[in-house]
């Protein structure tokens, strides 16, 4: 049976929700068919690492992350992938369907019911690679530094060792090695100059 509503059904018959905003892309599938005992969670995230990364490859999309938390009496096993310009509902069903059937497959899961969501990363997903530095070029970023400074301003330019942002007029050279946390901050309002 589904989790929630019924939505968007892949080639592979499984059904789930879908969500689609100009923030992340959703498919959620529902696979295995019988209830377990106790509370162990049965799905490991190294096996969905290893059976999502080359379907992920394959779609030419970044592998983000894998996890894996116990929701009831299902594990709920989130695949998170990005690409430059973003991920569109049709490819996250597809590569959705193709990794549920593929750990549908997996001897070490068995028949141990999950939830599959493939999703593309929020806004709020911290910038700790240099590709995530790229895919916000020209977003405003709060950056705390291992300094303890907080520099606010908007990515101008990145490349694989540092990022150039613009703060108040003037440009700053941000070495990742430098940086403790940096975020996009959402803007509901932005104005053409800043």
């Amino acid at each position: 049976a589904p989790i929630g509503p019924p939505g968007i059904s892949t080639s592979q018959g499984s059904h789930g929700v879908a969500r689609a905003d100009t923030l992340d892309v959703t498919i959620a599938s529902t696979t295995g068919s019988r209830p377990r005992d106790g509370g162990a969670m049965a799905v490991s995230v190294d096996t969905v690492r290893n059976v999502a990364a080359p379907i992920v490859s394959a779609a030419k999309l970044d592998l983000e992350d894998v996890t894996v938390d116990r929701v009831g009496r299902r594990d709920k096993v989130c695949v998170i992938v990005d690409a430059d310009g973003g991920v569109d509902l049709d490819l996250i069903a597809k590569v959705s369907g193709d990794i549920s059937t593929a750990l549908d497959g997996e001897p070490q899961i068995e028949d141990a019911p999950f939830v599959l969501e493939v999703t593309s990363p929020g806004v709020d997903r911290p910038l700790t690679e240099a590709r995530h530095w790229r895919r916000a070029h020209d977003r405003l970023v709060v950056v705390d530094m291992t300094d303890g400074r907080t520099v606010k301003g908007r990515v101008v330019s990145s490349d694989d060792r540092s990022a150039t942002v613009a703060v108040s007029g003037e440009m700053q050279q941000i070495p990742y090695d430098d940086v403790s946390k940096a975020v996009v901050e959402v803007e509901f309002d932005r104005k053409k100059d800043t």
